[in-house]
């Protein structure tokens, strides 16, 4: 996958644009919104999605598993310190494809 990282406002906001060979670019956005002294509130925007209504449908919903997967696993890591391994277990011949 191809990263572009297009701004970072530090505690606030991640904007990044990233492609595979099999698809166009989409934008990812993660916010932070802190809470309290030691929460903070994470909202993960994927836009930019091409193809018919089903195909579209279908990337928004893999985008959302992926990041629900990476986000309850630092959510482990950073309350528990419990490293889930949750990446490697989900592609356990690696990342290619």
């Amino acid at each position: 996958t191809q990263v572009d990282v297009k701004a970072i406002e530090p505690n606030r906001r991640i904007l990044v644009e990233w492609s595979s060979p099999e698809s166009k670019p989409t934008t990812v956005e993660w916010r932070f919104d802190p809470r309290s002294r030691d929460t903070t509130f994470v909202t993960i925007t994927n836009t930019g999605f091409s193809g018919s209504g089903d195909q579209v449908v279908s990337q928004a919903i893999d985008s959302m598993g992926g990041f629900s997967l990476v986000l309850a696993g630092l959510k482990a890591f950073l309350e528990h310190g419990i490293r889930l391994n949750l990446i490697a277990d989900r592609f356990p011949e690696g990342i290619e494809r």
